[in-house]
């Protein structure tokens, strides 16, 4: 028997928050997109993607990791890097790490206002 081999390995990210105004101010910010609100089983707002079908996730009522402890999402930004990483300070996030060069592109590793690791990849 074959592994089971999907199409793209995540599906889905959820990032808990503890005041959802801040983090939908500060994501969108950093993003340069609005985060759309979603029904569901508690308050959400959804990441924007191109397509309905892409690999999205959402932001939601809950209780984040100790700083920079937890998983690490990374969410693409509009190239400069350097400009989203200005909005990640102005919007009182950090930026935790230097521009790291790969072949697909650049990143960078940085923590929400809540402590979230999260990077940014342009």
């Amino acid at each position: 028997m074959s592994p089971f081999l999907p199409a793209q390995a995540a599906v889905w990210f959820e990032i808990p928050v503890t005041d959802m105004n801040r983090a939908r101010t500060f994501y969108g910010a950093v993003l340069q997109n609005e985060l759309a609100d979603m029904e569901g089983p508690n308050p959400m707002a959804r990441f924007a993607a191109r397509d309905e079908d892409s690999v999205a996730g959402h932001i939601y009522p809950g209780k984040p990791a100790p700083e920079g402890t937890g998983i690490t999402i990374h969410l693409a930004v509009a190239a400069p890097l350097e400009a989203a990483m200005e909005r990640v300070t102005a919007n009182g996030g950090k930026v935790v790490s230097p521009i790291i060069p790969i072949p697909a592109g650049r990143f960078v590793y940085c923590l929400d206002p809540d402590g979230n690791s999260f990077g940014l990849f342009a």
